[in-house]
């Protein structure tokens, strides 16, 4: 990739970025390894090019599919929640979308399983993902409701799209003292949560209103 393509200019370009970061710290996003990645990763290398000059916008922007790219503080906030309590060595990530949350937090932990209905969206990120080198991410083309069993147990997983509950798959492969952090709800109604895995109990928190687009079931090819 062409240094000028990966660094962006005009409404792309580093300074830019560093705007988006600094509204991210007044909405109280304190985390630096996530500040860093959010100020890192390329955004507009995920949108379509017609997009590429409201990519550091701190708003969310559609994809194609009837999917959308998260809002940079959303990303941020489930990103910084999910890292809160401990280290994480597997993470499930259902929605994989353009690859963009995929990207932000791939550094941040060990190995990244990511699951997407939709399979022209899973040749998307992976080719996106591969022109930023980022080497630590196993795509699944798959229903995510069902998550990814063979992987399990994930210290973290973590959805990009609302169901109205968690699927209790999603649960079973939680590793005990893992966390999950979803939208969840009806559109309208949606609160963006995090589960703890305890021995024998899940303990849950709601982090705020979000709105996502619904976690749908079954492939799209």
């Amino acid at each position: 990739m062409s240094e000028s393509r990966l660094a962006g200019i005009g409404m792309t370009s580093a300074r830019t970025r560093e705007r988006l970061v600094q509204r991210l710290q007044e909405q109280k996003i304190s985390n630096i390894r996530v500040l860093d990645r959010i100020r890192q990763v390329p955004r507009h290398l995920f949108v379509d090019e017609a997009l590429a000059s409201r990519a550091y916008e701190d708003t969310a922007l559609p994809i194609g599919f009837g999917q959308t790219i998260s809002q940079p503080f959303i990303v941020a906030r489930m990103t910084e929640a999910l890292l809160q309590g401990g280290p994480i060595e597997r993470l499930l990530e259902v929605g994989t979308g353009c690859g963009y949350q995929t990207a932000v937090i791939a550094p941040l932990v060990t190995q990244v399983y990511t699951v997407e209905r939709i399979v022209a969206l899973v040749g998307r990120a992976r080719r996106t993902l591969r022109e930023l080198k980022i080497r630590n991410v196993n795509f699944r083309h798959d229903d995510g409701n069902v998550g990814w069993a063979a992987r399990a147990p994930f210290e973290g997983i973590l959805l990009t799209a609302a169901p109205q509950e968690v699927p209790p798959a999603l649960f079973e492969q939680l590793a005990v003292g893992g966390r999950l952090i979803a939208p969840v709800g009806a559109e309208g109604r949606q609160q963006l949560m995090r589960y703890t895995k305890r021995e024998h109990r899940i303990v849950q928190e709601s982090l705020g209103a979000v709105s996502f687009v619904p976690l749908l079931p079954g492939l799209l090819s």
